[in-house]
C-alpha cells in the first residue's frame, strides 16, 4: 500500500465511522436534560478519567468528538444555535438530569484550570458561561425530590404528633386555630 492517496475501502471506514459519531452526537443532544461545552487544553489523561468518573458517578458522561461532526449532528436539534461554542479543543459533558452535569463540571472547573467551560444547552436555550453557572446553582432531581417529601411529611407527622397527644394538648391547639379563625 503506499502512502499517497488513501485506498476506497479506508474512506467508507472512515464515513460510517463518522457517521456513526454523528448519530450517537444526535442522540446525546436530544436526550440530555443539559450539556456542558468546555476547553480542555492541557489536561492530562489522569484528568480526564477523574472527570469522567465523577459525571459517571451522578449518571452522567464525557465525550470528546470533532467540532464539525458535533456541528452536523446538532443539525436540525433544539440546541442548533449551541454550534457557535465548538470552537477549539472542547468536550462535551451531559447529564439526562438537567443539573448534574452543570453541577459537577462547575465544580471541576474551579479546581482545575486547563477545565474552561465555554457554554451549553438545556433544551432550546443555549447557555454562556454564566448560565452553566446558574444551572449549576440549581437543586439537583434527587435534592428537589428529597424536598417534596419532606414538605409532604411534614404536616402528616405534625397531625399525628398531635393525635397522639394527651387531650390537654389537643384542646390547646384547637382553641388557638378557633382564635386565629375568629381574628
Amino acid at each position: 500500500m503506499s502512502r499517497g492517496k488513501p485506498q476506497p475501502w479506508s474512506e467508507t471506514v472512515d464515513r460510517a465511522q463518522k457517521e456513526k459519531v454523528v448519530e450517537e452526537l444526535g442522540q446525546i443532544f436530544e436526550s440530555s436534560g443539559v450539556v456542558v461545552v468546555a476547553h480542555y487544553t492541557g489536561m492530562t489523561v489522569a484528568q480526564m478519567q477523574d472527570l469522567r468518573a465523577k459525571l459517571r458517578d451522578v449518571g452522567g458522561s464525557v465525550r470528546v468528538a470533532k467540532n464539525t461532526l458535533a456541528k452536523i449532528a446538532l443539525e436540525g436539534k433544539p440546541a442548533a444555535k449551541m454550534g457557535d461554542l465548538l470552537t477549539g479543543m472542547t468536550v462535551l459533558s451531559f447529564s439526562e438530569d438537567p443539573v448534574a452535569a452543570a453541577k459537577v463540571c462547575d465544580a471541576y472547573a474551579k479546581t482545575n484550570d486547563k477545565f474552561v467551560i465555554i457554554g451549553g444547552a438545556m433544551g432550546d436555550t443555549v447557555l454562556d458561561q454564566a448560565g452553566v453557572k446558574a444551572v449549576a446553582a440549581m437543586p439537583s432531581r434527587e435534592e428537589l425530590i428529597a424536598q417534596i417529601v419532606s414538605c409532604i411529611g411534614a404536616p402528616a407527622s405534625n397531625i399525628a404528633g398531635a393525635i397522639g397527644a394527651p387531650a390537654s394538648n389537643i384542646a390547646s391547639i384547637l382553641s388557638t386555630i378557633e382564635e386565629k379563625a375568629a381574628a
